[in-house]
């Protein structure tokens, strides 16, 4: 099913040669073939020739050649004197090592001359060589370290090579059975394939691990089951006729990963020799080589003539490459990292060398995705390094979204839906996979469909001749002809399918709506964080939110974001009232931009009455929810109204909410809770909320004064008492209503009068901001029930005497006199008050200062205008209560000569008193300074008596002869001192 590789021969040998390939190494350009008869065929490998080229041979000319694939350089004949078994190089010390009659021998890298043949190796048969960077312990140096192992049946014997120097010392271990492979896992680690088992050597520490797996692996630690322990069923032959036992093969694959083979049972494990658990491969027939070509995994099957390509994560088989008589795999180093990507691998028989050209990594993904192979497709980008695709990250998230189509179309809503939350799918994307009463109108999604369900086959490239794809069967059936998945889920979403489908969508649209939140404002402004257009995540991750721009689609980022959350919202509100109709309600209550019209809709079918206002208010479309409510409110019992909207509570808890930009509609839609039920409808407008304290309270009180002038009174009442607003032409507003209720007719009961009254004169004595001036004439002179009324106005004004007269000669009440009186001396003496006088510092003050207020009311009393009389009670009253008050010298004056002076006993007693004050007052206030100025004086002689503080005239200095001054820096000696404060 995958074209990965193709196989193109580059040597073949000649039916009159004689020859045998029986190794290969290829490095650089080079290409290295060992044969039967001990001769090293060195090759120089074109990169750039066709694959349309000839094939190179033994006879090939310096003129052909130059076209060919590869290009014979020379032939060291007399390389050995046996056939070649095993090549390989150590380019850090320019050193060639092979493998020929059971020796192991080193030649110059570049000459191909023997340098040494090793003796120790005397019947080795197999051998590994690596190098690696390593720091020095102590210095931190780092030099190049190149190891060579080889495996003398069950001897291990190591050589060293540091920085191009050959280390003396050779490492020698023994293994319980003979060793017919050697791989490293690491500088330092080795993995040996033994003849039951595996083990793993460590170099440094010279300590084997078992290696533990299933079959023919190997079994528990220390068995061994001897020459035919570990013997699969594929290899099994009858005992005499040719039964052998399986190669133990090993092969490096990811970092950190290796994997084990012998006959047909694997073992993956790290570089620990620890398993990573994963499953065995289903090989059929045990393969006769392995390895590892970044990023696939290779098996070489000698019977059957193929190569076989699979996925080394989800060990599928992607590819069968029939090679006839192949029974050699070489992957030149690096093979495991993107060093090696593209540069193929060879594979050989006897008589022929195969390159395997790889195809483009892009094309080999669309490849699968357009066989809708997308689990492997997913693999294989995962596993590829970035620089090797084109938009790896795209292609990725785009076949994820293929695959998850495709779980949907299976019925795995939950899987579906998780995948795409996991890519962050276009919300328009996945909604197109539900029906219209999901979806809604399909019609803007329907010119979208084409890159809804993949790429096109127009440049996908056919299957090389003599290449077989492995699972293309009916199984698997091409999605060419096949009609959109979205399209199909259209019209097979029904029933318990369609409400499985729906709760996963609300899941889903939730963290769409999450994510959009990050770049919209709940009024559909773009944040300043979507703003930015540079380049980077940000910008990529607004993408990801929407479908592609369609050709002469002009609209803007922002505008495509309003309408994605749009559709959101609103597809979420429709899953919602299909699965969860609960939830619909918490929805609206968060900002949303779900579609006006299909929710009112559904929710007038359904009855939602309280949702339906819940997304009015949301959406600020306040007119229509209160036009709703209005007409339920106003609804008479019996009437189809549900009975919690029926009268104005549902409408004034609305009101409340509304901020004052919706002044107008507020006072539109109050008047009728108002007039309906006063009470209520007033705690739209004194209610402890902030919107009712920060509304206009003019334009209030303009529309509750057109309804009742008792409602406007009560709102004045609670801005001016409650809320202390001091606005004038408030004060003076209520003033004015108090005074027109005062003479209305209406108030004809005597207690309402009377609490009516008391209120106005309250609020006259206490408001310090209405006009007084004003206020004054409008209170007529002759009016019994205003008279009070316009002593506090007069005595606000600071006409103290014709307050006194009214309270005197008019109301007779001298007892409001006296208090009248009492407030005006407290408010004059008091500290705040400018016109308050000091207390007299003497008794011997020839003067008693100016009159008091209760000199005026005095002389009323005693000297009052015609035609009224003297009231000596009142007059003996007041000077017995506020005699200190009285001046003696006006005072006395006032008095008549007729009046007995034992009338007068009081006023002289408190005089008396008042003089005595003064006195005891001014010495205790001389006692007390006495007392400061001792307690200074004591503390200057003798300082305070506390460690470290002033210590007073008891301060001492000691002056040595090493005291130097502080200011000159010269010596004391016999100067005379002075000590500074400080």
């Amino acid at each position: 099913m995958l074209s990965a590789f193709t196989a193109r021969p580059i040597v073949e040998l000649k039916q009159r040669d004689k020859s045998k390939i029986e190794s290969l190494l290829a490095y650089g350009d080079r290409l290295l073939v060992g044969l039967n008869t001990g001769s090293l065929r060195i090759y120089r490998v074109n990169e750039s020739i066709s694959d349309s080229g000839p094939v190179a041979t033994s006879e090939t000319t310096p003129t052909q050649a130059a076209t060919k694939p590869v290009e014979l350089l020379r032939e060291q004949e007399k390389f050995s004197r046996y056939k070649i078994e095993q090549l390989a190089i150590i380019k850090e010390v320019n050193i060639l090592v092979s493998l020929s009659n059971g020796y192991v021998s080193i030649h110059d890298l570049q000459s191909y001359e023997l340098l040494e043949t090793l003796t120790k190796t005397k019947g080795a048969g197999a051998f590994a060589v690596t190098s690696n960077v390593v720091k020095d312990v102590s210095t931190g140096v780092p030099s190049i370290v190149s190891r060579l192992a080889v495996a003398v049946k069950r001897r291990l014997l190591l050589w060293s090579w540091h920085d191009s120097e050959l280390s003396s010392e050779t490492l020698e271990l023994t293994l319980v059975t003979g060793i017919k492979t050697l791989t490293w896992a690491t500088g330092t680690r080795l993995i040996a394939g033994l003849s039951s088992s595996y083990v793993l050597v460590d170099v440094e520490s010279s300590n084997v691990t078992d290696i533990v797996g299933p079959g023919s692996i190997g079994g528990a630690p220390g068995q061994d089951g001897g020459r035919f322990g570990g013997v699969g069923v594929a290899s099994m032959g009858y005992m005499g006729m040719g039964g052998m036992v399986p190669k133990p093969l090993v092969t490096r694959l990811s970092e950190g990963q290796l994997l084990l083979a012998k006959d047909i049972n694997t073992l993956f494990i790290d570089t620990d020799g620890t398993s990573l658990g994963r499953r065995q491969i289903p090989w059929n027939v045990a393969p006769e080589a392995i390895g590892y070509s970044y990023p696939f995994l290779l098996a070489l099957q000698a019977t059957k003539g193929t190569l076989e390509v699979r996925n080394p994560e989800t060990l599928t088989a992607l590819q069968s490459i029939p090679l006839a008589n192949a029974n050699q795999l070489h992957v030149p180093q690096p093979y495991v990292s993107l060093a090696h990507a593209g540069k193929g691998f060879l594979v050989s028989s006897e008589r022929c060398i195969w390159r395997m050209d790889a195809l483009g990594y892009d094309a080999q993904i669309d490849a699968l995705v357009e066989r809708r192979r997308l689990d492997e497709a997913i693999s294989l980008l995962g596993m590829l390094e970035d620089a090797l695709l084109k938009d790896k990250e795209g292609r990725l998230r785009e076949t994820k979204m293929l695959k998850a189509q495709d779980l949907f179309d299976q019925k795995k809503y939950r899987d579906s839906l998780d995948l795409f939350s996991d890519v962050s799918a276009p919300p328009e994307r996945v909604i197109a996979l539900y029906p219209k009463i999901i979806a809604g109108d399909p019609s803007p999604l329907e010119s979208s469909q084409q890159s809804f369900n993949g790429s096109g086959t127009d440049d996908r490239q056919n299957d090389e001749a003599g290449s077989q794809s492995v699972g293309e069967s009916s199984e698997t059936p091409s999605t060419l002809g096949r009609p959109p998945l979205s399209d199909i889920s259209r019209h097979e979403l029904e029933g318990r399918d369609l409400d499985a489908a729906t709760s996963e969508l609300a899941g889903f649209l939730v963290g769409a709506r999450t994510k959009l939140q990050r770049f919209l404002n709940s009024d559909g402004s773009l944040k300043d964080l979507a703003l930015d257009n540079g380049g980077g995540t940000q910008k990529a991750s607004i993408e990801d939110l929407l479908l592609p721009v369609r050709i002469g689609d002009d609209q803007g980022r922002e505008q495509r974001l309003q309408n994605a959350a749009k559709l959101v919202d609103t597809t979420l509100f429709r899953a919602y009232m299909l699965a969860r109709p609960s939830m619909a309600g918490p929805l609206f209550r968060l900002p949303n931009f779900c579609d006006a019209d299909v929710v009112n809709e559904k929710l007038l079918e359904t009855g939602r009455y309280n949702d339906l206002i819940d997304f009015f208010f949301g959406k600020r479309l306040h007119r229509q929810a209160l036009d709703l409510l209005k007409r339920f409110g106003q609804e008479p019992e019996g009437g189809d109204a549900p009975s919690h909207l029926r009268g104005p509570q549902r409408t004034v808890a609305y009101l409340q909410n509304l901020s004052p930009e919706y002044t107008d509609l507020i006072l539109e839609f109050a008047e009728w809770p108002v007039k309906t039920n006063p009470d209520l409808g007033m705690e739209i407008f004194v209610a402890d909320t902030e919107n009712a304290e920060t509304l206009p309270r003019s334009r209030v009180l303009d529309f509750l004064q057109n309804i009742d002038q008792k409602l406007a009174v009560k709102y004045l009442e609670h801005i001016i008492n409650e809320l202390n607003d001091t606005t004038p032409d408030f004060h003076q507003r209520l003033i004015d209503i108090y005074l027109a209720g005062m003479k209305s007719p209406d108030l004809d009961d005597g207690q309402k009068k009377a609490e009516w009254k008391e209120k106005f004169l309250n609020f006259l004595r206490t408001s310090q901001h209405y006009e007084s001036w004003k206020v004054i004439r409008q209170i007529p002179r002759d009016d019994p029930e205003l008279y009070e009324a316009r002593a506090i106005v007069l005595g606000i004004m600071g006409e103290h005497k014709q307050a006194l007269e009214i309270y005197v000669f008019k109301l007779g009440n001298p007892q409001k006199a006296e208090d009248y009186c009492n407030q005006i001396y407290l408010t004059e003496t008091s500290p705040s008050s400018s016109l308050a006088r000091p207390r007299k510092r003497s008794t011997t003050d020839l003067e008693d200062g100016p009159p008091s207020i209760y000199h005026s009311l005095l002389s009323l009393y005693l000297s009052p205008p015609r035609p009224h009389e003297a009231q000596w009670g009142p007059a003996i009253e007041i000077l017995a209560k506020h005699g200190s008050r009285l001046p003696a010298s006006s005072t006395l004056n006032l008095i008549p000569e007729i009046l007995p002076i034992q009338k007068l006993e009081s006023y002289f007693r408190a005089r008396i008193r008042s003089a005595n004050t003064i006195v005891n007052e001014a010495r205790i206030v001389a006692s007390l300074r006495k007392s400061v100025d001792f307690e200074k004086e004591a503390m200057l002689h003798l300082g305070d008596e506390t460690q470290g503080g002033h210590a007073g005239r008891n301060r001492s200095v000691v002056i040595t002869e090493e005291r130097v001054c502080g200011v000159c820096h010269k010596r004391f000696g016999g100067s005379a001192i002075k000590v500074l404060p400080e």
